[in-house]
């Protein structure tokens, strides 16, 4: 393996130090603590991107019932603008098409302009929106919402 790739492993109650770093970085309300150990402790499908064994970026999916949602996708500031938040999407789908999921779903800011582009370049398409979803400062910040399908596994047989 190359020290410069990257690669995804799954996330750890010892792992939610460092994943506070890069979330209280990048987000003006983030998400605690707490949440993330709930999340790891519930079974959600919590992720590490890691580049020269440096923690690069998190992930936080449900997947129930043939539908997957991306609930939280950070990267590190110094990280980002690389592709890292692509390549970290597209295994977030592989991840959820082998848990037979058919549909992913996602909520963002609508002025997070750049995220918005990166989730239409990986095939998003925005369907809707959620009134008040998001704290701000001034009360609350609608949410946009986006799906892509997710074509099933191939199946060897």
């Amino acid at each position: 393996m190359k020290t410069d790739e990257l690669c995804f492993r799954p996330m750890i109650l010892s792992d939610v130090e460092q994943v506070m770093k890069i979330e209280c970085d990048v987000y003006e309300f983030p998400w605690t603590e707490r949440i993330f150990k709930d999340c790891i402790r519930v079974g959600y499908q919590c992720w590490i991107a890691l580049q020269q064994q440096r923690f690069v970026g998190h992930a936080v999916i449900s997947v129930t019932a043939g539908e997957s949602h991306i609930l939280n996708l950070s990267i590190g500031q110094a990280y980002q603008r690389q592709g890292i938040g692509r390549r970290f999407i597209e295994f977030l789908v592989d991840e959820a098409r082998e848990r037979d999921a058919q549909t992913m779903l996602l909520e963002v800011r609508p002025s997070n302009t750049a995220v918005i582009n990166c989730y239409n370049s990986a095939g998003f398409n925005e369907i809707g929106s959620r009134k008040d979803y998001y704290p701000a400062n001034n009360g609350r910040e609608d949410a946009l919402l986006f799906a892509r399908h997710i074509a099933p596994a191939r199946r060897a047989g």
